[in-house]
């Protein structure tokens, strides 16, 4: 007999980072979930480094606080140098500072999230191929011992890289360049007067010097290759051969624990959505290491995703809702290559003229503390601002539509449903809201009410504020009758249903 397709469970395929929040933040929203992987275990390798704000705040939310505090080390600042002079301090806040800590480190917090919520990775489980059928998704699965079958879900993940087999199954486009120059990185133990807590970048004509201090006392160095280097050409006393070339001298390496050659690619795919399977992380965008936004870009797919699958399995809300997470992740995404292109290139100027100007704005920048305005928050992950229809009302009481809600009360608010709140006087139209939530939304929505003296919301300033789980504004009005139109059309499958349907949802929530 086969089984209802909202009774089926929801195929991650990869177990790096964007793949285990994906897998972790279904879970413990009940939404059943397989979370496969080819390989034979976790990666060794460090790869990825940096944890912004926004990203730490989303593994905190589950429970890893404790397990990164003894992993990260918290970095103090960046520093651009040019041809070995400081041109540039870009100094972190307390709310915009990030953490060190390598990618294995990263990994190991996040499968013990997942395995807090009764998840589990299958390592040396393969997808080989899948078929969209109207209300479910049939993928092919080779496990351990070689044997292959075939398994229902209801939608499908693709977590799986940049060379993601999802992405080839669909045959979605990875449209973008890669760079001329290839990249050389090394973690290794420096004997150095740098500060170990902060991020330096030395630019030179003869290329990019990047070194930064890793939590075991270890430095990663990044620089740029020379034309025709190959991986087997690049050993330890290359790399010092570089950090003497483009560094301001005084900079020993020694015991390095890895050192690789790669490619920098800009590359996002063409969509990230194509029916019941979804792209997430570097299946779905790949782009330069400048600003250490790749994990975090990955990470914050996986979650915008997550809770809007999960609204949609149980059937709160109409499918319509996933499109948003393609719109709304694919400008975030632009947005990050964007960025970090014109960082490489920065980077990798040579020209005169163009150093020149560089370092004036970079001074100039740095001295009035521009960066800390915009660059800095936006690398943090706290500017990040969806598009909104006219409808979702103008900036009130401290809320914008789109944006994240202020700190601290956005940690305070229920990550597992939605929020609305009122803030002000409440008029009988409000209370009557208030008590129509409670009656027929409790199971989604919570209501909070003010006022809120942490968002700057007053007594006479009414506003009724929903949130979504993410902690992003969805819309702000005055008049409770436009709030109540917005939630009977979020959640008029709901709404909508029967006793026999509810009841139905209920029984199939893990």
């Amino acid at each position: 007999m086969t089984a209802p397709a909202e009774a089926l469970p929801v195929l991650v395929a990869g177990a790096g980072p964007a793949g285990l929040t994906a897998a972790t933040e279904l879970t413990r929203r009940g939404v059943p979930v397989r979370c496969v992987d080819r390989a034979d275990g976790p990666s060794t390798l460090s790869k990825a480094l940096g944890l912004w704000p926004r990203t730490v705040e989303l593994i905190h939310r589950v429970g890893g606080q404790d397990m990164l505090a003894t992993r990260a080390l918290p970095q103090s600042q960046m520093r651009y140098y040019s041809d070995g002079k400081v041109i540039a301090d870009l100094r972190y806040r307390a709310e915009t500072r990030p953490l060190i800590c390598p990618q294995p480190d990263i990994e190991e917090v996040l499968r013990t999230n997942f395995a807090s919520v009764g998840g589990a990775v299958r390592w040396r489980t393969e997808l080989l191929g899948f078929e969209q059928l109207d209300d479910r998704v049939r993928a092919r699965l080779r496990h351990q011992d070689g044997t292959e079958h075939e398994e229902e879900f209801a939608y499908v993940i693709g977590a799986d890289g940049a060379s993601s087999t999802v992405r080839g199954r669909l045959g979605i486009g990875f449209e973008g360049s890669t760079y001329e120059l290839r990249f050389v990185v090394a973690d290794v133990m420096v004997d150095t007067r740098f500060d170990h807590r902060m991020t330096h970048y030395f630019c030179s004509p003869r290329g990019i010097l990047v070194a930064c201090g890793l939590p075991d006392g270890r430095w990663r160095v990044f620089t740029s290759a020379p034309p025709g280097v190959n991986q087997e050409d690049v050993d330890l006393d290359m790399v010092q051969s570089l950090v003497d070339e483009r560094g301001p001298g005084g900079i020993r390496l020694r015991d390095p624990d890895w050192i690789s050659v790669f490619n920098v690619h800009a590359r996002h795919a063409d969509t990230t959505r194509d029916g019941r399977v979804f792209l997430i992380g570097d299946a779905a965008h790949i782009h330069s290491p400048a600003g250490g936004q790749g994990l975090n870009t990955g990470v914050n797919d996986a979650h915008n995703l997550s809770w809007k699958l999960a609204l949609v399995w149980h059937g709160h809300t109409a499918e319509r809702l996933l499109d948003t997470y393609v719109s709304e992740r694919g400008d975030a995404a632009r947005a990050v290559v964007r960025q970090a292109d014109v960082q490489t290139k920065l980077w990798l100027l040579r020209k005169g003229h163009q150093v020149l100007l560089r370092d004036s704005l970079l001074r100039v920048a740095s001295g009035l503390r521009l960066f800390d305005l915009a660059y800095i928050p936006w690398l943090a992950g706290l500017r990040t601002r969806y598009r909104t229809e006219p409808s979702a009302g103008k900036k009130t009481a401290g809320f914008v539509p789109g944006a994240l809600v202020p700190q601290p009360l956005r940690g305070e608010l229920d990550d597992l449903r939605h929020t609305l709140i009122l803030t002000g006087s409440r008029d009988e139209s409000a209370r009557e809201l208030t008590r129509w939530c409670a009656d027929r939304l409790g199971a989604v929505l919570d209501v909070r009410t003010g006022p809120h003296r942490r968002t700057g919301a007053h007594r006479g300033k009414p506003a009724l504020v929903l949130v979504r789980p993410d902690g992003h504004v969805d819309s702000i009005t005055r008049d409770a009758r436009a709030t109540r139109a917005r939630l009977t059309d979020l959640f008029r499958p709901l709404l909508g249903a029967g006793q026999d349907e509810q009841r139905k949802v209920k029984e199939h929530t893990v």
